[in-house]
């Protein structure tokens, strides 16, 4: 197996979680909240898909599905366009009341883009520094990672949530 192999797993896992997750739900059961602070479905989702478009965008040079696809006009949330989902509150959390195949279309773009992407890396792709804002500067291979991990701990979270809602 090679990397290009490797990530293509990883990141395949996480969409089969996602649409697990999304997979015949109401707008209104991908918003529900375990206490009202808690994350929700659409919320978590959402963010896992624009903090990978945000960031496979940029390693890739490209510009984001968000924005240049229409995927922000199409939700149309209270959020600047750049908005990931950091640093957001309960009150953002609650803003994301969206159709679950709206949702499942950007993650499945963002998904698409993302191993087309990482099908073509190479294991010496993977020490190019991509961000020298953090000592020691961040490769291609840890942001990958990074991103990957994120993912894989929101998917989870959303699938808990499906777990425990309400009849």
């Amino acid at each position: 197996m090679n990397i290009a192999e490797l990530l293509t797993d990883g990141f395949g896992r996480v969409h089969g979680v996602v649409h697990e997750a999304l997979d015949g739900l109401t707008a209104d059961q991908l918003a529900w909240r375990v206490t009202p602070e808690a994350n929700s479905i659409a919320w978590l989702v959402w963010h896992l898909t624009r903090v990978q478009d945000d960031h496979v965008s940029e390693v890739a040079g490209v510009p984001q599905a968000w924005a240049a696809d229409g995927w922000a006009e199409r939700f149309g949330l209270p959020f600047d366009e750049d908005a990931t989902g950091y640093a957001q509150d309960s009150g953002d959390v609650g803003a994301v009341i969206v159709d679950g195949d709206l949702l499942a279309g950007y993650f499945d773009a963002v998904y698409a883009r993302t191993i087309a992407y990482v099908a073509k890396l190479t294991d010496s792709d993977l020490d190019r520094v991509v961000d020298h804002n953090w000592n020691p500067p961040v490769t291609l291979g840890v942001r990958l990672v990074s991103v990957l991990d994120d993912d894989i701990q929101h998917a989870g979270q959303a699938a808990f949530i499906r777990g425990i809602l309400p009849d």
